[in-house]
């Protein structure tokens, strides 16, 4: 009975529209196991055992088929090396933010092992500031949330997972007055206001997804102005953004940045903006 609860809760997702992983993902939070381990300790659980974690079960199935995403309901998600404590008020970390995170560190790796410092703006979760601090032991990283609620996320992910990253609760517009940073990256809500976005990025908090009009560019053009403000002389800034605000972007940053690079994403969509500040 139970090596089928794991098959059956798959194809019920796949009928409901429903990735099958998070079957995986919800079995592997109930049994605390790995998901190379989930079948096995099936195959080990007495009738009652297998009764208990069913009812368990249903109850998280019926969260995610209402829309809860299944990061907030197991509480944790992945980005590169390290599991992040998620929940809601916070934006979940995305795959393709990975690849941000891999275009500062190329450029962290051409001034080699000096010490360096950089902001993260619009921190979220934490998962770009602490993947770069974790990574690069010659960072000194500081992370700006502006949201109480995910404020909170923030500091229980630094204090977990690399106590070295200052935070610092404040809007990016006003944060750190009089500092300056090698680097300022950051992946602001960008989203235009009015699109359509699936149920469970909806349970997500809109201040973290929309960008302020319907362009979606309102936000992002407050950061770059923050960044321009952070950014020593030099200072190189990676952004990430909606695939329809390239152009808008790199116009934006003409006047006061050289080296101007939009790169497209791994689905190939143009999704960041590198720059150096003149």
């Amino acid at each position: 009975m139970g090596k089928d609860l794991l098959r059956q809760t798959r194809d019920y997702f796949k009928a409901q529209g429903i990735p099958e992983i998070d079957a995986s993902l919800l079995l592997e939070h109930l049994l605390q196991c790995s998901r190379s381990e989930v079948q096995l300790k099936l195959l080990r659980m007495s009738d009652e055992e297998v009764d208990t974690l069913d009812r368990e079960l249903r109850r998280l199935v019926l969260r995610r088929q209402n829309g809860e995403p299944v990061q907030y309901i197991t509480g944790n998600a992945p980005f590169r090396y390290l599991e992040y404590q998620v929940g809601p008020g916070v934006l979940i970390p995305r795959p393709e933010t990975e690849s941000l995170v891999s275009l500062v560190l190329e450029e962290v790796d051409k001034s080699g092992s000096q010490p360096q410092t950089l902001i993260d703006l619009g921190s979220g979760s934490g998962c770009i500031a602490i993947s770069l601090a974790s990574e690069r032991k010659n960072l000194a990283v500081t992370a700006v949330e502006n949201s109480k609620d995910a404020f909170a996320w923030l500091e229980k992910n630094i204090a977990t997972l690399a106590p070295q990253v200052r935070v610092v609760l404040e809007s990016a517009e006003s944060a750190c007055k009089g500092e300056t940073f090698d680097y300022v990256v950051a992946n602001p809500p960008y989203i235009p206001v009015g699109q359509v976005l699936p149920a469970e990025v909806r349970k997500e908090p809109e201040s973290a997804l929309f960008g302020g009009d319907k362009a979606g560019i309102a936000i992002p053009t407050a950061f770059l102005t923050a960044a321009t403000r952070l950014l020593k002389t030099g200072g190189f800034l990676a952004l990430e953004h909606h695939e329809t605000q390239g152009t808008l972007i790199a116009d934006l940053l003409a006047a006061k940045y050289t080296d101007i690079n939009t790169i497209k994403d791994l689905t190939g969509r143009v999704r960041f903006t590198t720059a150096r500040k003149s």
